[in-house]
């Protein structure tokens, strides 16, 4: 199992370890826990440790217009100095990752996939690349910490940075000295950054966001925060709520497809799966007693039919409910009633808009 280069400021602090994607992460702190460090997040801010998100550089005369034959955004929607969030398909439609585009030029672009499928991703776009781009695997090579939370633009402007940047917008900056990445994103549906240093400079730079963020009363979080705060948004988890066999027509994530581009991977079948609309659809769940859902749970109609199955689920330290993400059947809407077997007992829950909390991400 791999190790984030800030593993050993984690262990110091007692953190609770686990696999990410094969790197060894942080889940929470034991002086906090995960629904103090969720906390933090929606009321003031928090900082994590996503070093084990991928880093890959695609470089070379018409590096943007291969990227954007394959991926299912468009990257010309975008300008040097933004970044856009676009999904990887293969040609069943099936999703070999969802990911952040970084746009630096139309020859230099940066992409930030999940941890687990960085190789697969690499792997897949090397098969198809033109003479003159060179695509390289970065992983080890950049470090990622996300800093979220209302109190997120104060703690940045505290470092001397500028803190007014367009959601997506990305610059080249330096904290404490040491050259990095600043771009206006995150996962948490709160205002907040995430800051690409180099692997090297990451010890640093993580030292220096723990002392900004202590005047706010920021606390640093772990990924089991991570998760509940995206569950609560809504943000589809890839190997949850996108997999190889789920595609984002079933997953509700059509807004990062561009159905008028010339041609993506996966094109044929996903308009032919958009077309039919007989697929199941991404749902948001909200228990109405005790229950707490979890990945994998059946889910039932009142007559005891198998309608649906939970992608990913918990207890919502927002909400004070359990909460979960599914895919149904389509003819069940918001505001209809479900059950879901929790262990043998059944919990009733209800179709519920998302987000299931407001978001102030922009």
């Amino acid at each position: 199992m791999k190790n984030s280069p800030l593993a050993e400021k984690h262990l110091a602090l007692n953190a609770k370890m686990a696999d990410f994607g094969g790197w060894l992460m942080p889940i929470e702190y034991p002086a906090s826990g995960v629904i103090a460090e969720h906390t933090a997040v929606r009321e003031r801010v928090g900082i994590f440790d996503v070093s084990h998100l991928g880093k890959v550089s695609v470089i070379g005369e018409g590096a943007l217009e291969f990227l954007n034959s394959v991926f299912t955004n468009d990257l010309n929607r975008i300008t040097d100095g933004q970044a856009q969030y676009t999904l990887h398909c293969n040609s069943a439609g099936g999703v070999i990752d969802d990911l952040i585009v970084y746009r630096n030029s139309p020859t230099d672009l940066f992409l930030i996939p999940n941890a687990s499928n960085t190789s697969d991703v690499v792997a897949a776009l090397t098969a198809v690349v033109p003479t003159g781009i060179t695509i390289t695997n970065l992983h080890e090579k950049f470090a990622v910490i996300a800093v979220q939370g209302p109190k997120s633009k104060s703690v940045i402007e505290s470092l001397g940075l500028n803190p007014a940047m367009d959601y997506m917008a990305f610059e080249h900056i330096q904290i404490s000295g040491r050259p990095a990445i600043l771009c206006r994103t995150g996962y948490t549906g709160e205002h907040g950054y995430e800051i690409l240093p180099s692997w090297s400079d990451a010890g640093a730079v993580w030292e220096s966001l723990v002392e900004a963020i202590k005047p706010y009363d920021g606390l640093i979080c772990g990924l089991g925060a991570r998760d509940t705060l995206r569950t609560e948004m809504g943000y589809p988890l890839h190997g949850h709520e996108l997999t190889l066999q789920i595609t984002p027509v079933q997953a509700s994530a059509t807004w990062a497809i561009d159905w008028e581009k010339p041609t993506f991977s996966g094109a044929k079948a996903l308009t032919e799966q958009r077309e039919a609309k007989s697929h199941t659809k991404l749902r948001a769940l909200v228990s109405q007693d005790r229950g707490i859902p979890r990945a994998g749970m059946q889910i039932k109609n009142s007559s005891g039919e198998v309608v649906g199955e939970i992608t990913s689920g918990t207890f919502s330290p927002t909400l004070k409910k359990g909460i979960a993400l599914a895919l149904v059947n389509p003819e069940y809407k918001v505001g209809d009633e479900l059950i879901v077997d929790v262990r043998g007992r059944d919990s009733v829950s209800v179709i519920t808009k998302l987000p299931l909390v407001t978001s102030n991400v922009r």
